[in-house]
């Protein structure tokens, strides 16, 4: 009797054995991998930074690009950086609200539950669009004649390129990542918090208007972040639909909606114009615009970062 209750017991250590050296081999594999690709992250801000703080000069903040056979000739990348903040600042005003409008519907009403999973899967979808797709798309919309008095129009012909071409077609980058961020910060409240407010006499709406989005604006906060710095990364989408002019071309004398209905760049299209295979052949200055955008860019990470970490700070009781 005693060797038929042991016999179990045995073989459950010796299938279980090979299992946890399975796991050990595993979990040392996944570490292997992130620290890997944590060594290759570190060593591409590492080399950035060296390389971009021997070549940042105030000067470059300052001045305008121009065309020229020597650096002292080719001027700073003022243009390209007033371009940057302008298209991700448009983008996001069409993305943040869109998206947090997304997120609260998915996530508080789902209603019809049809029309929510075919949500779902085209956020999914136009999050993995290549960025070159968006940017024809975009060109086959811009240039058409009823959005002709969003871009430059001459004779009758509508180009379809300006910052508002570029910036609508790069909320759809940072859509996805405020929309998963809203629905994160939503479905992180517990359930007792809407039965307290429903009780008292609040209805949904009010309810997600005063209780439930302000709880989770941290969550907001970071997908905002992310989605900024995600868009002032991409190149296809302002090469095709920005124009990627040296300097700011504004459509017409208007102070404002000329210079937003105008060709520029970026800081992305002025690095990859200045790499050594482009047309500028500036390495130094493809260097100190690509320092400047890294440092935006992580500065934006970093300040995601704690707005999710004060998001998860909060304990609900």
């Amino acid at each position: 009797m005693a060797a038929a209750v042991e016999t179990p017991a045995v073989a459950e250590l010796e299938l279980s054995a090979p299992w946890r050296l399975r796991d050990r081999a595993g979990l040392a594999f996944a570490w292997l991998l992130g620290l890997l690709f944590c060594a290759i992250a570190a060593a591409i801000v590492i080399y950035l930074l060296t390389q971009g703080l021997r070549y940042v000069r105030p000067n470059l903040f300052v001045t305008h690009p121009a065309v020229g056979f020597s650096e002292s000739e080719t001027g700073g990348f003022l243009d390209p950086l007033i371009g940057t903040f302008a298209v991700g600042v448009m983008a996001m005003a069409i993305a943040l609200p869109a998206g947090v409008g997304i997120g609260v519907w998915l996530s508080e009403y789902g209603r019809p539950f049809a029309l929510a999973r075919a949500a779902e899967s085209t956020i999914e979808m136009i999050a993995g669009t290549p960025s070159i797709v968006l940017a024809l798309f975009g060109t086959l919309i811009f240039q058409s004649g009823a959005l002709g008095f969003l871009s430059r129009t001459s004779n009758g012909v509508v180009f379809g390129r300006s910052f508002f071409a570029a910036a609508t077609m790069l909320s759809f980058v940072a859509l996805p990542l405020v929309v998963a961020s809203t629905r994160e910060g939503l479905q992180a409240i517990p359930g007792h918090v809407r039965e307290a407010s429903y009780a008292v006499g609040k209805t949904r709406a009010a309810t997600t208007r005063r209780i439930l989005l302000p709880t989770a604006r941290p969550s907001v906060i970071t997908g905002a972040m992310l989605g900024f710095g995600r868009v002032i990364g991409y190149t296809a989408i302002i090469v095709v639909l920005l124009g990627s002019t040296l300097r700011l071309d504004a459509a017409d004398s208007t102070p404002l909606l000329g210079a937003l209905r105008g060709t520029g760049s970026t800081l992305t299209t002025y690095i990859f114009q200045n790499a050594p295979t482009g047309e500028g052949n500036q390495p130094t200055k493809a260097y100190a615009a690509a320092f400047v955008l890294l440092m935006v860019v992580l500065a934006l990470n970093i300040g995601a970062g704690v707005a999710g970490s004060r998001g998860k700070a909060h304990r609900w009781s």
